[in-house]
């Protein structure tokens, strides 16, 4: 089936709502609820949702429908670990590649950062936090590498969401960041590496409070919060 350029607006419209959270993972997507709410006809919106299928960020369940993803705590891990690697690529190609541009766009978004932390303001520097992952990709000058990143983490940006909202992640996510840019402006390949992996990977009292998280919404939804 050939795409269709509103198909294809329709599928970017579904996908910054399911990351920026309009619809949590394990929600039930229904073509007709969300033909009314774009106001448009059931046929881009079932191409679009079949595109999201290809991508990882909904699943077709048959006889039941199409669901936004909901990751297994193994299948999160697994990815978490597979961005990591992602990252860590990047950030040392970038520590080699980056302009001086790049590096200044880069020290702009964790000022930006740096702002939404002080304000409290976890979902801002969700937002803020994007910016500075992708500049990293966009700074290691590798397309492909650029493009599987940026796809994987737009599946995890719903479970990175709700990481930030543990207590003290925010503060200590901006640190992760200050040895990053640190690496990077240094030149400094391995270090570059070593620093995003640590700030990408769920590990220990974090993999706690991503699963806690995860509960949590499991439960509202059940309740229906």
């Amino acid at each position: 089936m050939a795409r269709t350029p509103h198909a294809q607006r329709l599928r970017d419209l579904l996908e910054d709502a399911i990351v920026d959270g309009h619809f949590a993972p394990g929600d039930k997507l229904d073509p007709e609820a969300l033909a009314r709410e774009y106001e448009c006809s059931r046929t881009p919106i079932r191409e679009a949702l079949q595109q999201l299928a290809a991508s990882g960020m909904v699943r077709v369940l048959p006889k039941r429908g199409t669901f936004v993803a909901q990751l297994s705590v193994t299948e999160l891990v697994e990815r978490f670990e597979v961005m990591a690697e992602l990252e860590g690529m990047c950030a040392r190609l970038a520590a080699r590649r980056a302009t001086t541009e790049e590096l200044a766009a880069l020290q702009r978004a964790q000022t930006a950062c740096r702002q939404c932390m002080t304000a409290g303001d976890a979902d801002g520097y969700y937002y803020e936090n994007g910016t500075f992952h992708h500049l990293i990709y966009q700074a290691s000058h590798n397309q492909f590498l650029t493009g599987e990143a940026a796809r994987l983490h737009a599946i995890l940006k719903p479970y990175r969401r709700l990481q930030l909202h543990a207590r003290g992640r925010v503060a200590s996510s901006f640190d992760e960041h200050e040895a990053i840019m640190a690496a990077l402006v240094q030149g400094d390949a391995e270090a570059a590496e070593t620093a995003i992996k640590h700030h990408v990977q769920v590990q220990g009292e974090r993999f706690n409070d991503l699963v806690a998280s995860m509960q949590r919404l499991q439960a509202q939804r059940q309740n229906g919060a």
